[in-house]
């Protein structure tokens, strides 16, 4: 089996991450695209997080309709900081056979030498690097080990210019943010009072 591994924060998910995911899935011949919403992420010191049920339940939210989608509480259930060296080993453990493949964007895969037992980690999985139309690939070349570039694969997605930064600003100032995440998630959003996000101004235009 290929397994695609999808983690993050998701706070909130967005529909740049479930273009990314699909697109992997597609190019990939990925059977199944597991999400994995972090507890503490170690790369993220002193940002405070939703909750992680929250997190979680948007997720699955966002992820329901897809039948190639599935959601972990892996390292929600992990105390402590959740390093992708001990989920890569719990799921290796979980899913012998399977090839698994960590999506996640290009800039990322850049940092992967400050990660935690990194030269473990690229043996238990390869990568999917995601890149927009016109990234520069040769910084992989001169950031990476060869031995490092020989586990990434690069996928270019669709340009979706989203991120969970923005939208969080966008619902704390009162901005709209239809079309920027499921509407499940935004209707989520709102219901429990994430982000600042006042309640809808007009609840008869969303009745109509």
């Amino acid at each position: 089996m290929r397994l695609g591994l999808m983690g993050g924060t998701f706070d909130p998910i967005h529909y740049g991450h479930l273009v990314i995911a699909e697109v992997a899935r597609v190019e990939f011949g990925l059977e199944r695209v597991l999400w994995i919403p972090s507890g503490d992420p170690p790369h993220k010191p002193g940002q405070v997080h939703t909750p992680k049920e929250d997190r979680y339940a948007m997720v699955l939210l966002a992820t329901a309709a897809n039948p190639w989608f599935e959601v972990s509480r892996i390292e929600l259930e992990r105390p402590g900081r959740t390093y992708t060296f001990d989920t890569l080993q719990t799921l290796r453990g979980a899913y012998p056979e399977a090839e698994l493949f960590f999506i996640t964007g290009a800039d990322a895969i850049l940092e992967i030498l400050t990660w935690r037992r990194h030269e473990e980690v690229v043996q238990l999985c390869e990568f999917i690097a995601a890149t927009r139309p016109g990234y520069d690939l040769r910084r992989m070349a001169t950031m990476l080990p060869a031995g490092y570039r020989a586990r990434i694969h690069t996928l270019e997605a669709p340009c979706v210019d989203i991120s969970s930064t923005l939208i969080r600003s966008r619902l704390e100032a009162g901005e709209p943010v239809r079309y920027l995440l499921p509407e499940e998630v935004e209707t989520y959003v709102r219901k429990r009072g994430l982000y600042g996000a006042p309640a809808w101004r007009a609840e008869t235009a969303h009745a109509k």
